[in-house]
């Protein structure tokens, strides 16, 4: 007999994960509420077009891509961004800016699975479009923060950087934008010998002590590092400029009174094309991957036939948020509901245990019938080993006095009640 299993790379989750995937799902949705950020939903597959415009070489090239049944080639979304940015070239294009929008759901990469990184995986994700405003990037890492905090994370460092500081240097020295894209993936990697070398195959070698300083310049002291920085891009104006948008951003971050653990990194990249300013990853220490990341991309949704609209925004990785809860063994602050089971005595009274769990559930109070025909001690023992909290027991000799046997599974304590008085019962903790 054939055994199926899930496909590699994918993963199951049983009810306590996919409780646990549910409630940072939840607290996602509550931050978008908080901070303005409408929910919208896109789809799954898109254009492969539109999916590889920007997504840069290493992802291109690991998307599940086919072609459908008309013969257009189409993709398995890889990330959320390209299919925001179409929604707001087109069907939102008119709408007023700023526009908050955001989105939830699964995302696939043809990846070799490891710990933290899977082929399909989950993210929330927020774009903020329509200012070019630092307070927009200052939003972006807060907001970030909010939902580490909500889900009772501890620890969580941001590492920081800009992407104006790296192409301000190359496209000053009249590197082409394919090569600069070559450039940051090898520094997304952290091949720093190979990403001298294609600069100084790009014939660009007077920019390479400066390259070579800037790998070399991080740390949490975030005023000297940007300062520092400022020193090593002097003559480079765009450069500069870069430097300085990150200053302002970071100033109002520290202005807010939020305490945020940051590390400054000067040769920090990014594996996606389409950023173009400031960008982040958010870590726990129990963990060496992000649980987190994003920043600003300015031109993307002109590159989709949009107006020319900047754009600022982050996807969270909610089951790398998962991962870094358990290892740090953050429980769930969950009101848990009062559970119920319901056992008829025999099988002639089922309809009343229907109808008594019909009442129930209409109370908001969930319910589960014995559906095994199992003999009354052995569904206490099934109750009870599922942390059932109350079995309702419908027997002949109650019923005819329109009552139940109600018993408490945590205190081992029982008593009649009328059928009229179960809610009110279950709901003011009176057994």
């Amino acid at each position: 007999m054939t055994i199926f299993r899930t496909a590699r790379g994918m993963r199951d989750f049983l009810p306590e994960g996919a409780k646990m995937m549910k409630y940072i799902e939840g607290k996602a949705r509550r931050v978008a509420q908080l901070y303005g950020y409408k929910e919208i939903i896109t789809p799954v597959v898109e254009s492969y077009e539109l999916l590889a415009a920007k997504a840069g070489e290493e992802v291109r090239s690991r998307m599940y891509a086919f072609k459908d049944l008309g013969g257009r080639k189409v993709a398995l979304r890889p990330e959320f961004t390209a299919s925001v940015a179409r929604l707001v070239a087109t069907t939102l294009r008119n709408e007023p800016k700023p526009l908050r929008l955001f989105c939830v759901g699964s995302l696939y990469r043809y990846d070799e699975p490891q710990k933290g990184r899977f082929r399909e995986f989950w993210q929330s994700n927020y774009e903020l479009m329509g200012s070019s405003k630092p307070e927009g990037d200052a939003e972006i890492i807060m907001l970030t923060n909010s939902l580490m905090k909500s889900v009772g994370l501890k620890n969580c460092v941001f590492k920081v950087g800009h992407v104006g500081v790296l192409r301000g240097i190359l496209s000053q020295e009249n590197v082409e934008e394919q090569v600069q894209n070559e450039i940051m993936q090898l520094m997304d990697k952290k091949q720093y010998e190979a990403t001298l070398k294609l600069v100084e195959d790009a014939g660009t070698s007077k920019c390479l002590a400066t390259l070579k300083k800037l790998m070399e310049t991080k740390g949490s002291k975030v005023s000297q590092i940007l300062k520092t920085m400022e020193q090593q891009v002097e003559g480079y104006e765009r450069a500069v400029d870069a430097v300085g948008n990150l200053r302002e951003i970071l100033k109002l971050v520290s202005e807010t009174g939020e305490k945020i653990d940051m590390i400054v990194e000067a040769g920090f990249a990014r594996g996606l094309e389409y950023y173009t300013g400031m960008i982040f990853e958010v870590y726990v220490p129990e963990m060496d991957i992000s649980l987190g990341g994003g920043g600003r991309y300015d031109r993307l949704i002109e590159l989709f036939g949009g107006e020319p609209t900047p754009a600022v925004g982050v996807a969270h990785g909610i089951d790398r948020i998962m991962m870094a809860m358990q290892k740090q063994k953050t429980s769930l602050r969950i009101e848990e509901e009062k559970r119920v089971m319901i056992i008829p005595v025999k099988e002639e009274l089922n309809r009343e245990a229907l109808k008594i769990s019909r009442m129930l559930r209409e109370a908001g109070i969930p319910v589960e019938i014995e559906v095994m025909g199992r003999k009354m001690s052995k569904a206490l023992e099934d109750a009870d080993r599922r942390n059932i909290d109350y079995a309702i027991i419908v027997g002949e000799k109650e019923l005819k006095n329109g009552a139940v046997v109600i018993r408490n599974l945590r205190k081992r304590e029982q008593k009649t009640v009328k059928i009229e008085n179960i809610i009110e019962t279950i709901k003011g903790n009176k057994l």
